[in-house]
């Protein structure tokens, strides 16, 4: 007992019942067996839980009593030959393969948010290991058996030129799988290697300039033939993205191969209505072999060069140029976003949702909004709330020139209290309000399936509250990660009650089509005569006319 008591003070105050429990019986003089799993979080065994899908059996774990299955490969490695070309299926293995462990990512350039010691605290990026051999998917689910739960697959953000599903905390669909889904994320190609169109080069690359859309059309495929293995529902299939990853959904409701795949659809901060045309993704395509030093009768070699060196080219011909202004618009940000999916070609025959929502997937209901502070916020900014009333009238006047006396005081008006940098904030991403309620209008404008508006508008607590309702902040929300986020969170009591709310009303989405439920006021479907929005936040409620002035000012000007 002294011996115990001894050890329980060595671990921190362990209590000597805890470490009195009977360990695995030893065989004298043999090596010592494993340790008995009593109540362990995580279960992993060689020989358990194994699903056997289409191409092989492979192997997951289990923690907190969901099963996790990672680096499920759903095509075949894009190296080589199959650089540029649509996706190819996996080859299918003997035996049964691990699936630990998240998979290899896509090659991209540096991330340059490493360099900020706060914004790389609040995120906690996980960049991954790079390697064309990319195309692998993750699954969440409650149970094996056969209950058709509702299915919703992730779409990461990054553009279309950055990211994976495995890079930020945010994406894990652990606690999601607690609520009653199964989870699954994709991690597909970027940049150059998703999205360089060579089809003016020949017939064989007709669709190079949308490999990275076709991948993830490989992954729903694989959903639809898989999921019901895992406890999910092929015939209910959500797909959910923020930022690139809500651009990544806009434009799979409007392409061909992907219509059946999925029945509804979530935008989060990616209401990117318009993507590159032929014309303009082929003279990027002609500034990168320019840039190799490559001729039209060279291509083999994009091929056959190393992946750095094409990753190392592309990022030279697409840094973004920021406005004049330092403010993205983003109802024109076709312009800025470099690589992208090009329309005019047979995997994506028009623009996504201009000059109308797509008629393909009519029936396909949506939810669509922003954060209210988006892309201009405090991190990184110590004095950004210490903004003064000229410089404010300074920024407003590089976007709205003689009328931003007009804008500011239409904006004072809604927030009141708001300090210059934060009335700034919200006027200065006011333009991704602009996108998503023009994306409810278009889709309401079918008459058909709903679409239900919201804006997040939660503070954090952290670093005196200058994050504000920064791009991203939601997703700790949706996903109910609000401990997994704890930098950004705080971990608090009110994090933790708001994402209850919002990760239940994403699932009831998911479900039904309808994201109503007991926690949380009604919310009527889109009406673009009043513009009716969920606000989430502490309280959260829902608003009619919501920011109709501000739009109607900003617009005008």
């Amino acid at each position: 007992m002294l011996k115990g008591l001894a050890l329980g003070a060595l671990a921190g105050g362990i209590s000597a019942t805890v470490l009195a429990e009977p360990a695995a019986p030893a065989s004298p003089g043999g090596y010592p067996r494993p340790a008995l799993a009593t109540g362990d979080s995580v279960q992993a065994s060689d020989t358990k839980p194994i699903v056997e899908t289409a191409i092989g059996r492979i192997r997951g774990y289990v923690r907190n009593g969901i099963y996790a299955f990672k680096a499920i490969p759903y095509g075949a490695d894009t190296a080589g030959a199959n650089r540029f070309m649509p996706p190819q299926k996996p080859t299918p293995w003997t035996g049964i393969r691990a699936c630990l462990y998240h998979g290899l990512v896509s090659p991209q350039g540096p991330r340059g948010g490493w360099k900020n010691n706060e914004e790389s605290w609040l995120f906690s990026w996980d960049d991954g290991s790079p390697s064309e051999d990319c195309l692998n998917l993750n699954v969440w689910t409650p149970g094996l058996d056969n209950a058709k739960r509702p299915v919703m697959v992730w779409l990461h953000g990054g553009g279309f030129s950055a990211g994976s599903a495995t890079e930020l905390p945010s994406y894990d669909g652990e606690n999601l799988a607690h609520r009653g889904a199964v989870l699954v994320s994709v991690t597909h190609r970027l940049n150059v290697f998703g999205y360089l169109n060579l089809a003016a080069y020949g017939e064989r690359y007709a669709t190079s300039g949308n490999a990275g859309m076709l991948d993830i059309v490989a992954a729903l495929e694989w959903v639809r033939d898989n999921i019901a293995q895992f406890g999910g529902d092929p015939g209910r299939v959500t797909i959910f993205g923020q930022s690139g990853g809500g651009g990544k959904v806009t434009t799979l409701m409007a392409m061909p191969s992907a219509k059946g795949l999925f029945h509804r659809a979530i935008v989060e901060s990616g209401s990117l209505l318009t993507c590159a045309t032929m014309e303009s993704s082929g003279t990027l395509a002609d500034k990168l072999l320019k840039q190799l030093n490559l001729s039209s009768s060279d291509l083999d070699k994009l091929q056959q060069m190393p992946y750095e060196d094409l990753s190392k080219a592309a990022t030279a011909v697409t840094a973004m140029r920021m406005p004049a202004s330092g403010v993205i618009d983003f109802r024109h940000m076709r312009g800025l976003l470099g690589w992208s999916p090009v329309a005019g070609n047979a995997a994506l025959p028009n623009q996504p949702f201009d000059p109308a929502a797509p008629k393909i997937t009519s029936s396909v209901p949506m939810i669509v909004g922003n954060t209210l502070n988006e892309f201009i916020n405090g991190i990184n900014k110590p004095d950004a709330f210490s903004m003064t009333a000229d410089e404010l009238t300074e920024n407003v006047s590089k976007l709205w020139k003689d009328n931003a006396g007009t804008v500011i005081g239409t904006f004072r008006k809604s927030f009141p209290n708001a300090n210059n940098f934060q009335l700034w904030s919200v006027i200065g991403t006011s333009t991704v309000r602009s996108s998503a309620l023009e994306q409810c209008r278009r889709k309401t404008a079918l008459k058909a399936a709903p679409a239900y508006s919201y804006r997040f508008d939660w503070q954090p607590p952290v670093l005196e509250g200058r994050p504000m309702a920064f791009h991203c902040s939601e997703l700790a929300f949706v996903f109910d990660n609000a401990a997994r986020c704890e930098n950004m969170t705080g971990n608090g009591a009110a994090a933790h009650a708001l994402a209850a709310k919002m990760s239940e009303a994403w699932i009831h989405f998911a479900a039904t089509g309808d994201p109503n439920h007991a926690g949380i006021p009604h919310w009527k479907p889109f009406d673009p005569s009043t513009n009716g929005t969920m606000v989430f936040d502490d309280e959260c409620a829902f608003r009619e006319h919501l920011d109709d002035e501000c739009q109607k000012v900003i617009n005008e000007s």
